[in-house]
């Protein structure tokens, strides 16, 4: 079956199908591309790798075969660049190439379909691939034995082939052959090749180090006689300065608070160390690995503080609010001081930027009298990375977490593993499942780094882990976590965390006293020069406040007395103001929640004379798509109830979300989709204070929605009065602060019908 789908060219890497790769894009010839793919061919595109350095793009050059891939994450960085996660799935012939004298480039595809083999050949395919794989697993050490694992699920040849293919290491050039054959057979002949030939590059290596064994038995025979002469020397008092560090190692070992198994190991390096030449290249990573295990704190543990009611006091004194991760922390304490077995929780602090997740780990760990270290996962697509590498590697080092304790100086430190959402995984292995060990209950008393070599205790580690979107944090490694949501702040909780700890704190940072900032004045810093959940960015601007005070005091210039008249002088001109769009017909406020918080999403219809079609825009999301064509299906069907001519479904209906730049998704905007066509086509006017979210059936139920409090939120502050929501979200009203209910009237329904029958007598009143 033919089709065309987008092309983006890669040059020099290559994609295969079951392989994941992740990229970046600044321009907006592939921004377009992305999202033509988004809403015109099921987030489907075609990767081509053109191997010429050359950046002028020729068509005739051009590969006949590409890879179909699926983007199946996309996100919009803060520079404005795009970053995707794409995943192979068909290698496809490239029939021919479209609109070459354009910015993009389309195609024609066809799949390449598998061959297709009899019962027997294809597993006795598979059968000499695994045997020879096994092989090589136990032969060459830096191949993981969990590729087993992603092969076993399948008996299908083509796919096996290419899982294998994506986990060995081959150059780019090679990878290109293989995406090039379309045979999966011969694919199977090219990987026995390319096994056999790593197996006899590494048997050649394995007999260079022998070789290089016999020559240092004489090394050995020297050693022997040195360790005579340095027994001499002891009896002479006559001790060299090598001699003193030994004997300095040695003392250490001694003193050191481990059990037997690992003294005796290091003893076993230093004797290692003492008698090997200091010529050898190999001396170097034996220090380096004695220096590790004597500078690890193995048995070391500092004591919590037992006395609830001060720790309480200490996090209130750190934090305004966050009472659920609060109460969470004490009831952890409460309860193993009863049982002095218990195993640390291993809690996840999700939420916007901004909100003190890392600054809440520190704080619990003063509170509670434990050292404090943070590891951050962000970037990280390598597992080695976790679990450190194999010793007897070139530039070997431990992994962040036995790091990471060694920086804690103690075996029970309050331990933050940041940015979990952000991690990444290539064949260089998985870093979310190098993790599951770590915080495993079960697996991390015996956690084994790759470089340590010995088991270390992370048991009695306290593991807080911080994300921003729960929805990217890998599925096996969010089950072992205890998800704890931190929201973003109101504006009277900014008001107080701003008063009672910013300006206390960026003052004493200064040196200089305290300043005096009004409530108002500081919620109008609030409202007019941030738009965030957190509270990074009115940490700034009162920085910059206190900057330019000290600048003015020490060039002796005029007091400049801090009022709202004032501001601008300080910070510049407002940087936002209301974005309330007047009252006008088709439009109507959505809410959505977003890692940064809540925000209003203006829906926007108009009709024209046409052929009865639906227009979306805005960087609609597939389920936004889905929501709006379902929207105007329910008006059609009860057009006469709405009172509603129904010859106007003969016309065009655009929907349009303004800001076309962000990317919009989910089902939630589906009850405002139906008022703006309603109100576009039936003249009826909604008022700009009026918002509501909800997804919308086809029967005009009103369905419950996620993330309810932070979308209230991102109406408080956008100043809407009134806001719909489904019945079954009643349940989460709890969550709303009590001075925001108390300003918003909280409208739930079970119908649209409702939500109508409100609007339509609200309009004539």
């Amino acid at each position: 079956m033919k089709f065309n789908l987008p092309v983006i060219i890669l040059n020099g890497t290559v994609l295969l199908p079951e392989a994941q790769i992740k990229l970046e894009f600044a321009d907006e010839i592939s921004k377009n591309i992305l999202d033509e793919a988004e809403l015109f061919h099921g987030n489907k595109i075609l990767i081509v790798t053109k191997m010429s350095i050359d950046e002028n793009i020729i068509i005739s050059d051009l590969p006949k075969i590409g890879t179909i891939t699926e983007i199946s994450k996309k996100l919009l960085l803060p520079n404005g660049k795009v970053r995707v996660a794409l995943k192979g799935l068909k290698r496809a012939n490239v029939l021919s190439y479209l609109n070459p004298s354009k910015d993009s480039i389309e195609s024609i595809v066809a799949v390449i379909p598998d061959v297709k083999l009899d019962e027997y050949t294809n597993n006795a395919f598979i059968r000499k691939l695994t045997s020879e794989l096994n092989n090589y697993v136990n032969k060459v050490p830096y191949i993981s034995d969990s590729l087993f694992s992603l092969i076993s699920d399948t008996d299908n040849l083509s796919k096996i082939t290419d899982i294998i293919i994506n986990n060995i290491s081959v150059d780019n050039k090679r990878l290109l052959d293989y995406l090039m054959e379309e045979n999966s057979t011969n694919r199977v002949k090219m990987i026995l090749e390319d096994i056999y030939k790593e197996e006899r590059l590494f048997n050649i290596e394995n007999s260079i180090e022998d070789k290089l064994k016999k020559e240092l038995d004489e090394e050995q025979k020297n050693a022997y006689i040195k360790e005579k002469i340095k027994l001499l020397k002891d009896e002479l008092g006559d001790i060299s300065t090598e001699e003193n560090e030994i004997i300095e190692l040695r003392n250490k070992v001694k003193n050191l608070n481990s059990n037997e198994a690992i003294k005796t190991k290091i003893s076993y390096e230093i004797d290692r160390y003492e008698n090997m030449s200091s010529l050898s290249p190999e001396k170097g990573i034996i220090r380096n690995y004695i220096d590790l295990m004597l500078s690890l704190p193995w048995n070391t543990y500092t004591t919590d503080i037992e006395d609830l009611k001060l720790i309480s006091s200490n996090l209130d004194k750190d934090h305004f609010g966050l009472y659920q991760v609060k109460q969470r922390i004490v009831e952890y304490l409460a309860v193993k001081k009863q049982s002095s077995d218990l195993n640390a929780p291993i809690i996840c602090l999700v939420g916007p930027p901004g909100v003190g997740k890392t600054t809440l780990a520190k704080s619990i760990a003063e509170s509670i009298g434990r050292n404090f270290v943070k590891i951050s996962m962000g970037g990280v697509d390598d597992e080695s990375i976790i679990k450190g590498h194999i010793r007897t590697y070139i530039g070997a080092l431990p992994g962040k977490i036995i790091d990471g304790i060694k920086r804690a100086k103690s075996s029970n430190p309050v331990f933050l593993i940041d940015e979990i959402d952000k991690m990444g995984s290539n064949y260089k292995g998985d870093p979310a499942s190098a993790l599951l060990e770590v915080l495993d209950n079960n697996q991390n008393k015996y956690f084994k780094d790759n470089y340590l070599e010995e088991e270390y205790d992370l048991s009695r580690v306290l593991f807080i882990a911080t994300a921003n979107d729960i929805n990217l944090i890998p599925t096996e490694l969010k089950d072992r976590l205890e998800i704890i949501k931190i929201e973003g702040y109101t504006q009277l909780e900014k008001l107080e965390i701003a008063k009672n700890y910013l300006i206390p704190t960026i003052c004493d940072n200064h040196k200089i006293n305290k300043i005096k900032i009004s409530d108002g004045e500081i919620l109008d810093i609030i409202n007019f020069y941030t738009r965030e959940s957190g509270i990074r960015e009115l940490e700034r601007m009162i920085s910059k406040i206190v900057r330019k005070i000290i600048t003015n005091k020490i060039l002796n210039e005029k007091k400049m007395l801090l009022t709202v008249k004032s501001l601008d002088t300080y910070l510049g001109k407002k940087i936002y103001g209301n974005d309330i769009i007047c009252d006008e017909i088709g439009i109507v406020n959505a809410l959505a929640c977003t890692s940064y918080g809540g925000e209003v999403l203006k829906i926007e219809v108009n009709y024209y004379e046409g052929n009865g079609d639906l227009i979306l825009t805005g960087s609609m999301g597939s389920d936004m798509i889905e929501s709006s064509k379902i929207a105007l299906s329910y008006i059609k069907a009860s057009y006469k109830y709405f009172n509603i001519d129904y010859n106007i479904f003969k016309n065009d209906i655009h929907i349009n979300i303004p800001d076309i730049s962000t990317k919009k998704d989910g089902p939630s905007a589906g009850v405002a989709i139906v008022t703006s066509i309603i109100s576009a086509i039936s003249n009826l006017k909604i008022s700009n204070k009026i918002a509501m979210t909800g997804e919308i059936t086809l029967r005009g139920n009103v369905v419950k929605i996620g993330g309810l409090k932070e979308k209230i939120l991102g109406a408080y502050i956008n100043g809407i009065d009134t806001i719909f929501i489904p019945y079954s979200n009643l349940m989460d009203i709890d969550e709303i602060p009590k001075e925001i209910m108390q300003k918003i009237k909280i409208i739930p329904v079970k119908k649209y019908i409702e939500i109508y029958e409100y609007l339509v007598k609200r309009d004539n009143l």
